[in-house]
Formats: structure tokens, sequence, C-alpha cells
């Protein structure tokens, strides 16, 4: 006899499904279909998945160096010391890719820029690395010579995913230029530069640090500060970084961690890095940033936080000499993958 289930507890149980599992059972039956379809379930689903600890993967690329190409892995965050079951994924486009790089994710989704050997061409796809599916993003018409850091989310607002690209042209000196491609647009166009920004500063960052419904980048006037740049109504903001942070700062960065805004500084002095991060405990209120660690290391170079285990503990990419270029630490130890 089959067994019939309340919608609310059928969603309830279907929410805590892998993707791939999920996809699979939209076929037992229309109301199965129509349920996994529903945008409230898909919040739902996506929320879920973000408040469990155990769900969290993380996901980087390396080199192949005996083959020359780039390669993609997932591995589950669930401990500080050792990543298990390291998997590879199935590439987005059917290439060897001679480049890759990962730039950010929301919601399942990530934006990675490949090489198309083939077309000899520089490619932005929007990847869901669940579902294997892919879609080749508009190229922005952008030197790719430059430093360039990239942000995605959802505008809640106006129901769509919206993607902001900020470049630092090294042939253009100090100034930046930014643009936004919402998806149903299709199409890439330019926001206003901050008004009293002298220079971005974008060295390190992978993607731009989404708190708050804005993206978050660091930018120079007369002293440091944080650039907040609003994703709905497209407006700029400045949040103030840490005292401690001074004019003699070069490597300085912010990223989001447990849905909070850091800010973390690399300093060179006598054959020393020194690296130190901050939290802000309340949105905006700059007497509310946290020291939370600093290291001394000669071999640790750019790094920028990723992620904080249960146990407190930050995991962050960085440049090891000595070791491969995508290295992962903790303020303890290494983090082998």
């Amino acid at each position: 006899m089959p067994v019939h289930f309340q919608e609310d507890i059928l969603a309830n149980i279907l929410c805590r499904l892998p993707v791939r599992s999920l996809l699979r059972f939209k076929c037992v039956s229309k109301l199965w279909k129509t349920l996994i379809d529903e945008p409230h379930f898909r919040m739902t689903y996506l929320n879920h998945a973000k408040n469990d600890k155990n769900s969290q993967n993380f996901l980087f690329y390396q080199l192949r160096p005996m083959e020359a190409i780039f390669s993609i892995y997932c591995c589950p965050l669930s401990s500080a010391t050792l990543a298990e079951d390291v998997r590879e994924l199935d590439f987005p486009l059917i290439v060897e890719p001679r480049f890759c790089q990962v730039y950010c994710c929301c919601d399942g989704l990530v934006i990675i820029t490949v090489y198309d050997n083939l077309a000899e061409c520089h490619r932005l796809l929007l990847w869901n690395a669940s579902t294997r599916e892919s879609i080749v993003l508009p190229t922005p018409k952008l030197s790719l010579n430059g430093i360039c850091c990239l942000g995605m989310s959802f505008d809640s607002n106006n129901g769509d995913y919206k993607i902001l690209r900020i470049l630092k042209d090294r042939n253009q000196g100090r100034k930046a230029r930014g643009k936004i491609l919402a998806l149903k647009s299709g199409s890439w166009r330019k926001i206003d530069e901050h008004p009293d920004v002298f220079q971005y500063i974008l060295l390190g960052m992978h993607c731009l640090a989404y708190i708050q419904g804005a993206f978050h980048w660091v930018g120079l006037s007369r002293n440091y500060f944080v650039v907040s740049f609003n994703i709905s109504h497209e407006v700029y903001g400045e949040i103030p970084l840490p005292e401690q942070i001074s004019m003699s700062y070069i490597d300085i960065g912010v990223s989001e961690l447990e849905g909070m805004l850091c800010a973390y500084s690399n300093v060179h002095h006598q054959g020393e890095n020194t690296f130190k991060l901050w939290m802000m405990k309340d949105y905006g209120v700059q007497e509310s940033w946290n020291a939370l660690f600093c290291i001394t290391d000669p071999n640790i170079d750019i790094p920028v936080p990723k992620y904080v285990f249960a146990n407190g503990e930050v995991l962050f990419w960085c440049i090891y000499y000595g070791r491969a270029e995508n290295s992962y630490w903790t303020q303890n130890c290494p983090f082998t993958l």
C-alpha cells in the first residue's frame, strides 16, 4: 500500500538530501517534481544547506605538473587537521584546461575562468558543481591584464543573481573599473566609480566579500578603508578598518567568515611575514573589530582566510615558499589535501 506524507513533512525530508538524489526524486511523481521545483522549497533547501556544518564542502583547483593541466577537487570540511574523501570533479567543459581559476561560490553555483585550448580563448563559466551543468557567461569587455575580483549573490529585491566584477588594470595605472551582470539581462553594464577612492587594494583577494547585502573590498583615499557596494540599490558605502592597520601596510584584504566581515594584513619586515586577522562583531562599528590571531612565518605570503571550523580554527589559502602554488593552512598546521 502506498504511503503518503503531508507536503510539509515531505519537504522537510527532501531538503536534507544531496542535490543529485533530489534531482532523481523529481521523477517519482508530479507532486514531488512540483514541490522540488517551487521557489520556496529551493530557498528552504539552500538555507538548510548553509546552516548545516556537516554538509559544508571546500572547492579548490590544482595544477597537475606532469600533464600541465588543471583539475578541480571537492572535499568535506569536517576536520581542521585532515581533509578526507577528496573527490576530483568532472570539468565543466570538454577541454584539457591549461589555465583555471575559481573565483567565488554562491548557493552551489561557482564562477570559474578556464582557457579553452581549442578556441584559444578564456571562458567565464557559471557552474553547478553538484549537477555538473554549466553555462558560458558573456565576457566583459575589460582587459585581462590586471588584478580581477568577482562576487556573486542573489538580489532578493529583483529576484535575480548578480555578478560584480572589479578590475585593477595594470595598463590604466591605479584606476579600477567595475561592471555588473544580472543573469536575467545577460549583459554587462558599467557601474560608477567610488567618488573618493584613489586606489583599490585587490592583491591576493580571490572574491569580493559578501555581507549584509553588499560586496566589500579595500580602498585607499587619505587612509585605507572598506568599500561596500549594495547589491540591490547599487550604492557605495564606507566602513573603517581596525585602527591597528596603518598607512604602512601594503597587503590588506577583507573576507567573509561565519557571516561576519573580516580584515587581514600581511607585513613584510626583516625577512619575516606577519599575518594578522580581525573580525567585526557588529557590522559597521569600528570599535567592534576583534583581533583573532597573528602568525609570523617567513614562508607564508598573501594569505586569504576562507573558512572557520567548529573548533574555531581558520582555514586560509596562501603561497607557501617551497610548496605548490596553492597551499592551505590553519593557524596551527598545514591543511592536508
